[in-house]
């Protein structure tokens, strides 16, 4: 049995994330720190938190395991450093605490084509957090790379939808690293590497979700 954190639980990989441990036989208990309140649940324990600062002192951090789903886009954020404050600062963070506190595994979704050296920003901060994870000494750390995530957004992305829709089309002949990620697949195997904790580093690309 493990007590899992869930950050990023109301988005669209975390959400599923969510739904599937609270139904998990093998989890104990779910922290889902958010923005807003969730839905109650017996095995559900919600803090209400903007992460400003970080409650690096939170007993919610003390954890078996961490499923990170974390994410947002420079647009949404406004500016490139408050995209890295999302996508790197904070993750980084709760791994360093809930590592502090006894954590040991800690599953991420990064993204296909994640470089610490690319020009680009966005793959450039998730290379960068995926090289920066290796620090807190997790005995599993698990590193998903899917590629463009499928399922419903509770906000619309009108460049994300329009490559949806074609790469919706061209299914099957595409290869299967270019082709659409599930995020409910992509959940599921956050979620089992979080609980199962396999000993290493583990690093998931996108052909395993298609």
């Amino acid at each position: 049995m493990a007590r899992v954190l869930i950050a990023g639980a109301t988005g669209l990989v975390g959400s599923h994330a969510l739904a599937l441990a609270l139904a998990d036989s093998r989890v104990s208990g779910v922290v889902a720190p958010t923005r807003r309140p969730l839905p109650p649940h017996p095995k559900l324990l919600n803090p209400v938190t903007d992460f400003m600062p970080f409650p690096a002192e939170s007993g919610w951090l003390a954890v078996d395991g961490v499923a990170c789903a974390l994410g947002t886009t420079a647009k949404r954020a406004g500016s490139a450093e408050a995209f890295r404050a999302v996508d790197l600062d904070l993750p980084l963070a709760i791994a360093r605490a809930a590592r502090d506190r006894g954590a040991r595994s800690f599953a991420l979704v990064s993204s296909t084509g994640a470089n610490p050296r690319s020009r680009f920003l966005y793959p450039r901060t998730k290379g960068e957090l995926e090289e920066a994870l290796r620090a807190p000494g997790y005995p599993s750390l698990t590193i998903l790379r899917p590629g463009l995530l499928g399922g419903a957004r509770a906000e619309f992305r009108p460049a994300e939808r329009a490559a949806a829709v074609i790469l919706g089309l061209l299914g099957p002949a595409l290869p299967r690293s270019l082709r659409i990620s599930p995020a409910e697949k992509v959940a599921a195997r956050l979620l089992d590497a979080a609980v199962t904790a396999a000993p290493g580093v583990h690093v998931v690309e996108a052909g395993a979700f298609a």
